[in-house]
């Protein structure tokens, strides 16, 4: 099968170590004639070859900005976000703030994009349980074996020329923020343990840690 002629442009993050964003950017690669890359960390500014990207399809996968309207009012066919959550949390922290309340499930979502974060009508959600053994990066990972597999569904409805489908699923509150996140990796003494239990498995991952403030003094938690 020959090429797909759309032109497309992937914002993602820029982690050369992750597999499921190769896979994802191997896989456009492979299937449409025209595809740019842009990587970037938190708190980068937004691309110059994103800010004046006039093409067809606009794939945010992971990525680490939030595109603006002049620029998504220049995608002639479609800017589709893949969201590491189900809609139940939206925003930033989503499988933090899942872990912390106990959720029992968790998902991925795709979704048109809209200038506010995690507000575009939502194209398709997989679910999947949460278990109790699990912490911050297995859900994560399961969560990213998930995405990785909608893209592919949803980018093989775009080389096609096939519409996309329409989700009955919607958002169910505000975007996370990051000072949400960062307040709910915090513990103060005056905490009961059943809480502080809670905010360590929701925010332990790897080297982070939630950080514990006696009076003035902060201290990471080993």
């Amino acid at each position: 099968m020959p090429k797909s002629p759309y032109s497309v442009l992937i914002a993602t993050k820029d982690d050369g170590e992750d597999e499921a964003v190769r896979k994802a950017v191997r896989y456009c690669e492979a299937n449409f004639e025209n595809v740019s890359v842009q990587r970037g960390n938190w708190g980068d500014p937004l691309p110059l070859d994103i800010q004046g990207f006039r093409g067809d399809i606009l794939l945010s996968y992971m990525s680490r900005w939030v595109i603006p309207d002049y620029v998504l009012n220049n995608v002639q066919v479609a800017a589709i976000n893949f969201h590491p959550a189900s809609p139940e949390y939206p925003g930033i922290g989503c499988n933090n703030f899942a872990l912390y309340e106990g959720a029992t499930e968790f998902g991925a979502t795709c979704h048109h994009m809209a200038p506010v974060v995690d507000t575009g009508d939502i194209i398709r959600v997989e679910r999947f349980p949460i278990h109790e053994s699990d912490d911050v990066e297995s859900l994560m990972v399961r969560c990213y074996d998930y995405m990785l597999v909608m893209l592919y569904d949803v980018v093989d409805l775009l080389i096609a020329g096939k519409a996309l489908p329409t989700s009955d699923e919607k958002w169910t509150r505000k975007p996370f923020t990051r000072k949400q996140l960062d307040e709910l990796g915090r513990i103060t003494t005056d905490m009961d343990p059943a809480e502080i239990e809670k905010r360590i498995r929701a925010t332990s991952y790897r080297e982070w840690k939630p950080e514990v403030v006696v009076g003035q003094h902060r201290f990471k938690l080993m």
